[in-house]
């Protein structure tokens, strides 16, 4: 069951990455789906990943929050895809500069949070460099669309991206020699 549990909850986050260019709305959702899935994963009677109460009902606040956010934005602008693929790309850059923390801490707050940080400026970091193409121009700090954009786009591939972090945080501790 467990092994079911995991495959379901990777095939789960696949489409809210997924999502992030269809259907945006539904992104932190079905991230958060996915690792409740995960957390439901067990061996000998045993969580694989040690994902508590506290855990889910914060990821589940946030994504609430993220989504009725998205949801007060205009519908243009959160059916359309544009700068998704820089923010994606940059949270997943981001992710794996973040998690390079365990190589130099074992401190499992240090490692989620260099996690947080490295999503959160990678998804930063893609918006500028978006609005820096011939595409882009017109949603630069500044300009009146900045903040609209970054609510409907970047929050949520933000959360959709972290809630995936943190499954990788919770298993690099668990598989590390000196465990949790």
């Amino acid at each position: 069951m467990a092994v079911f549990l995991i495959i379901l909850g990777i095939l789960v986050w696949i489409a809210s990455i997924v999502c992030l260019w269809r259907r945006t709305i539904l992104s932190p959702g079905l991230s958060f789906v996915a690792l409740l899935l995960v957390s439901f994963a067990r061996r000998d009677g045993y969580q694989l990943l040690p994902i508590n109460g506290t855990i889910l009902i914060g990821w589940l606040c946030m994504a609430v929050v993220v989504t009725l956010l998205t949801m007060m934005q205009p519908r243009e602008l959160t059916a359309s895809a544009r700068g998704t693929s820089y923010m994606a790309v940059g949270s997943l850059t981001g992710i794996a500069v973040g998690l390079l923390a365990s190589t130099f801490t074992a401190s499992l707050s240090m490692i989620y949070s260099s996690m947080i940080v490295g999503v959160a400026a990678g998804v930063f970091f893609g918006y500028i460099l978006y609005t820096n193409t011939p595409d882009g121009r017109g949603l630069r700090i500044g300009e009146g669309r900045f903040m609209p954009v970054l609510l409907a786009k970047g929050f949520p591939v933000a959360i959709t991206v972290m809630q995936i972090g943190v499954a990788l945080v919770l298993l690099l501790a668990v598989s590390s020699p000196a465990g949790l």
